[in-house]
Protein backbone atom coordinates (compact mmCIF):
# COMPACT_ATOMS: atom_id res chain seq x y z
CA UNK A 1 0.00 0.00 0.00
CA UNK A 2 1.07 3.27 -0.45
CA UNK A 3 0.48 5.08 3.38
CA UNK A 4 2.95 7.26 4.65
CA UNK A 5 3.26 7.26 8.63
CA UNK A 6 -0.43 6.78 8.60
CA UNK A 7 -1.69 3.78 6.65
CA UNK A 8 -2.18 0.49 7.64
CA UNK A 9 1.47 -0.91 7.93
CA UNK A 10 2.62 2.46 10.28
CA UNK A 11 5.81 2.76 7.78
CA UNK A 12 7.81 5.70 5.99
CA UNK A 13 6.83 6.50 3.00
CA UNK A 14 9.96 6.22 1.97
CA UNK A 15 10.26 2.31 2.77
CA UNK A 16 7.16 1.84 0.36
CA UNK A 17 8.41 4.61 -2.45
CA UNK A 18 11.93 2.58 -2.49
CA UNK A 19 10.26 -0.68 -2.81
CA UNK A 20 7.71 0.50 -5.32
CA UNK A 21 10.46 2.03 -7.77
CA UNK A 22 12.74 -0.62 -7.41
CA UNK A 23 10.00 -3.14 -8.87
CA UNK A 24 9.10 -0.57 -12.25
CA UNK A 25 10.72 -0.91 -15.96
CA UNK A 26 10.57 2.40 -16.00
CA UNK A 27 10.94 3.82 -12.91
CA UNK A 28 10.80 7.95 -12.72
CA UNK A 29 12.47 8.82 -8.97
CA UNK A 30 10.54 12.76 -8.94
CA UNK A 31 6.96 11.37 -9.82
CA UNK A 32 7.72 8.46 -7.27
CA UNK A 33 8.68 10.17 -4.61
CA UNK A 34 6.37 13.08 -4.56
CA UNK A 35 3.02 10.84 -5.11
CA UNK A 36 4.07 8.64 -2.24
CA UNK A 37 4.82 11.90 -0.06
CA UNK A 38 1.82 13.44 -1.03
CA UNK A 39 0.04 10.36 -0.08
CA UNK A 40 1.83 9.92 3.01
CA UNK A 41 0.31 13.33 3.91
CA UNK A 42 3.38 14.00 5.63
CA UNK A 43 3.91 16.82 3.41
CA UNK A 44 2.05 19.59 1.48
CA UNK A 45 -0.87 17.26 1.68
CA UNK A 46 -1.97 17.33 5.55
CA UNK A 47 -5.15 15.86 4.93
CA UNK A 48 -4.15 12.48 6.91
CA UNK A 49 -8.03 11.58 7.76
CA UNK A 50 -8.52 10.69 4.28
CA UNK A 51 -6.64 7.22 4.63
CA UNK A 52 -7.39 4.92 1.53
CA UNK A 53 -9.05 1.82 1.66
CA UNK A 54 -6.98 -0.86 0.33
CA UNK A 55 -10.50 -2.30 -1.16
CA UNK A 56 -13.07 -0.08 -1.84
CA UNK A 57 -11.40 2.46 -4.62
CA UNK A 58 -10.64 -1.45 -6.21
CA UNK A 59 -14.22 -2.97 -5.71
CA UNK A 60 -15.25 0.43 -7.97
CA UNK A 61 -13.41 0.65 -10.24
CA UNK A 62 -13.66 -3.19 -11.26
CA UNK A 63 -16.12 -4.54 -9.27
CA UNK A 64 -16.39 -8.21 -11.43
CA UNK A 65 -12.57 -8.23 -10.19
CA UNK A 66 -10.83 -8.80 -13.77
CA UNK A 67 -7.34 -7.20 -13.18
CA UNK A 68 -7.55 -9.78 -9.85
CA UNK A 69 -8.31 -12.98 -11.76
CA UNK A 70 -5.99 -12.01 -14.75
CA UNK A 71 -2.68 -11.40 -12.17
CA UNK A 72 -3.59 -13.45 -9.06
CA UNK A 73 -5.14 -17.09 -9.93
CA UNK A 74 -5.32 -18.03 -6.88
CA UNK A 75 -8.47 -16.07 -6.40
CA UNK A 76 -9.72 -16.41 -9.87
CA UNK A 77 -12.10 -19.10 -9.37
CA UNK A 78 -13.80 -16.74 -6.11
CA UNK A 79 -17.03 -15.13 -6.67
CA UNK A 80 -16.90 -11.01 -7.33
CA UNK A 81 -18.46 -10.24 -3.57
CA UNK A 82 -15.40 -11.96 -1.98
CA UNK A 83 -12.90 -11.47 -5.03
CA UNK A 84 -11.08 -8.40 -2.48
CA UNK A 85 -11.92 -9.62 0.38
CA UNK A 86 -11.25 -13.13 0.56
CA UNK A 87 -10.95 -13.52 3.99
CA UNK A 88 -14.29 -12.71 4.63
CA UNK A 89 -15.96 -15.79 2.52
CA UNK A 90 -17.06 -18.81 4.50
CA UNK A 91 -14.78 -22.18 3.75
CA UNK A 92 -16.98 -23.76 1.91
CA UNK A 93 -16.49 -21.20 -0.58
CA UNK A 94 -12.81 -20.93 -0.17
CA UNK A 95 -12.93 -24.77 -1.27
CA UNK A 96 -15.05 -24.73 -3.86
CA UNK A 97 -12.75 -21.55 -5.49
CA UNK A 98 -9.53 -23.76 -4.46
CA UNK A 99 -8.64 -21.44 -2.23
CA UNK A 100 -6.85 -22.29 0.65
CA UNK A 101 -6.09 -19.16 3.38
CA UNK A 102 -2.85 -19.26 5.02
CA UNK A 103 -1.21 -21.89 2.08
CA UNK A 104 -1.65 -20.77 -1.43
CA UNK A 105 -3.21 -16.79 -0.49
CA UNK A 106 -2.18 -15.19 2.89
CA UNK A 107 -4.33 -13.97 5.22
CA UNK A 108 -4.23 -10.04 5.59
CA UNK A 109 -1.80 -8.67 7.74
CA UNK A 110 -3.69 -6.19 9.74
CA UNK A 111 -7.52 -5.43 9.86
CA UNK A 112 -7.64 -1.80 8.13
CA UNK A 113 -10.53 -0.95 9.73
CA UNK A 114 -8.70 -0.93 13.26
CA UNK A 115 -5.34 0.33 12.31
CA UNK A 116 -6.60 2.70 9.80
CA UNK A 117 -8.52 4.40 13.00
CA UNK A 118 -5.45 3.92 15.13
CA UNK A 119 -2.87 5.60 12.88
CA UNK A 120 -4.84 8.28 11.96
CA UNK A 121 -5.33 9.43 15.94
CA UNK A 122 -1.76 9.06 15.61
CA UNK A 123 -1.33 11.47 12.57
CA UNK A 124 -3.63 13.71 14.49
CA UNK A 125 -1.52 13.94 17.70
CA UNK A 126 1.45 14.30 15.44
CA UNK A 127 0.02 17.36 13.76
CA UNK A 128 -1.84 18.64 17.21
CA UNK A 129 1.85 18.60 18.99
CA UNK A 130 3.28 20.42 15.30
CA UNK A 131 0.60 23.23 16.04
CA UNK A 132 1.26 23.76 19.58
CA UNK A 133 5.14 23.96 18.83
CA UNK A 134 4.44 26.71 15.86
CA UNK A 135 1.75 28.39 18.82
CA UNK A 136 4.73 28.54 21.28
CA UNK A 137 6.95 29.62 18.84
CA UNK A 138 4.26 32.83 18.17
CA UNK A 139 3.88 33.87 21.48
CA UNK A 140 7.81 33.59 22.45
CA UNK A 141 8.09 36.00 19.32
CA UNK A 142 10.04 33.47 17.67
CA UNK A 143 9.71 31.26 14.19
CA UNK A 144 9.43 27.97 15.01
CA UNK A 145 12.10 25.81 13.55
CA UNK A 146 10.92 22.95 11.72
CA UNK A 147 13.58 21.02 13.44
CA UNK A 148 14.51 20.51 17.08
CA UNK A 149 18.32 21.89 16.75
CA UNK A 150 19.62 19.83 19.09
CA UNK A 151 17.46 20.95 22.16
CA UNK A 152 14.94 18.69 24.30
CA UNK A 153 12.29 17.00 22.43
CA UNK A 154 8.95 18.62 22.61
CA UNK A 155 6.18 18.08 25.14
CA UNK A 156 3.67 15.86 24.19
CA UNK A 157 0.13 15.37 25.00
CA UNK A 158 0.09 12.62 27.17
CA UNK A 159 -3.41 12.16 27.64
CA UNK A 160 -3.60 11.93 23.10
CA UNK A 161 -0.18 9.82 23.31
CA UNK A 162 -0.76 6.05 22.09
CA UNK A 163 1.79 3.61 22.18
CA UNK A 164 3.26 2.93 18.97
CA UNK A 165 3.53 -0.92 17.94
Amino acid sequence: MHYGFRGDLWQSWTVGADHFESELLDADYALNGFNWLWLSCSGFFYQYFRCYSPVVFQKKNDPNGNYIRKWVPELANLPAKYIYEPWKANVSILNAAGVKLGKNYPRPIVDHAVVSKENMEKMSLAYDMHKDKQAAGKKNGKKAASSNSGKSPPKKKAKKQMKLK
